[in-house]
């Protein structure tokens, strides 16, 4: 089994998901909101290997660095143009505008990110090629663990004092 246990009974509406069809608003920090269409809101992928989201950008919005452990990504853009990269294994930057009608891959566990750099809002719809691809934001992740990572590792890798360890920890928290 794959962490999800097929459903006994199931009707129609395990097989749809109206999710992606509005904005979502973009009214928070980072300027940006992603709304997954994977198995947890549509038992009916269970076992199909795909899932989907939708990518909302205000002006300066970013979809902050992160990876997907357990997929590739492919992003197309609905509407506006989104500043799109990743990092290879190689810690090479990958990266391009990506306009209306174009796309972008983002091969699977790489660390990858999406900035609208414009004057307008952006949408984008994402596929994948995993059910369920997980998401690990970096920043929160290293910043923001539980329990924390020791400040003395956090400041010997990034180069920074304790105290920017503690006010990066304080805006992620």
């Amino acid at each position: 089994m794959n962490g999800f246990a097929c459903k006994a009974n199931f009707s129609a509406s395990d097989f749809s998901f109206a999710g992606l069809a509005i904005p979502q608003p973009t009214n928070n920090t980072l300027g940006s909101i992603v709304t997954f269409a994977d198995v947890t809101q549509i038992p009916g992928l269970n076992t199909l290997g795909v899932s989907m989201a939708r990518l909302d950008f205000a002006p300066g919005g970013l979809n902050q660095p992160h990876t997907h452990q357990r997929g590739s990504e492919v992003l197309f853009v609905l509407y506006g143009e989104l500043d799109a990269g990743f990092i290879t294994t190689d810690n090479v930057l990958v990266s391009k505008t990506i306009k209306q009608g174009e796309i972008f891959t983002f091969p699977r566990g790489l660390v990858h990110f999406q900035i609208n750099n414009g004057r307008g809002p952006v949408a984008a719809i994402a596929a994948f090629n995993s059910q369920y691809p997980g998401r690990q934001d970096i920043a929160t992740s290293l910043f923001a663990a539980t329990p924390p990572i020791p400040d003395s590792v956090l400041s010997k890798a990034f180069q920074i004092s304790y105290q920017e360890v503690d006010a990066i920890k304080s805006k992620l928290t």
